[in-house]
């Protein structure tokens, strides 16, 4: 009798557990909502921005750029300078350059953020690469720009943003086609000798 009491009692107690991770798992995007807003990291960035501004010549704010390769990736990635001083308003160009040293074609997304996040809302990109997968053949090298516009409503205590980008490996789920003469194919991209 005293059995049945003690398996009684661990079903009920694993059936809490299990209700308990579940409920957990649901809880853990506001969890991570709320450490990113409390740290300042993380800012999601919107799509494509459209409008324009006029810069304000008084103020200036550092743009700050980095890049970084997903674990899996294997391709170099960098942008063509460390950081930028621009006043907002302004529209202003970065370029970053990836290179594919493999002997096989690859697909690659770059997924961006900006911190500190209260200042992702008033920082628009109205061009990017990351709006687009990249491939790259073979020893193929290409420079992508990212076009930009710090809000003039940027609140004043910021000073300095970060536009961070992580690059990953789709190949598996977006395969490359090969391209028999990548520089015909792709003008825009050069292929290293």
């Amino acid at each position: 009798m005293k059995t049945d009491l003690s398996l009684a009692q661990l079903v009920r107690r694993l059936l809490f557990v299990v209700v308990a991770m579940f409920a957990f798992g649901f809880a853990l995007v506001p969890i991570y909502d709320v450490m990113c807003q409390a740290f300042g990291i993380n800012g999601k960035t919107a799509g494509a921005y459209e409008g324009s501004q006029t810069a304000d010549e008084a103020r200036e704010v550092r743009v700050q750029f980095l890049a970084t390769n997903a674990s899996g990736m294997v391709w170099e990635f960098k942008p063509m300078a460390d950081q930028l001083n621009v006043n907002p308003g302004s529209s202003r160009e970065m370029r970053f350059v990836a290179y594919n040293p493999t002997d096989k074609p690859m697909t690659a997304q770059a997924v961006p953020s900006v911190s500190p996040a209260k200042a992702a809302a008033y920082f628009h990109k109205t061009e990017c690469f990351c709006f687009t997968q990249q491939v790259l053949q073979p020893g193929e090298r290409i420079e992508m720009p990212v076009r930009f516009i710090v809000d003039r409503d940027l609140p004043a205590d910021v000073r300095h943003l970060t536009l961070a980008y992580t690059l990953f490996d789709i190949t598996s789920r977006q395969p490359p086609v090969a391209a028999l003469d990548p520089a015909a194919s792709r003008p825009a991209k050069e292929s290293l000798q």
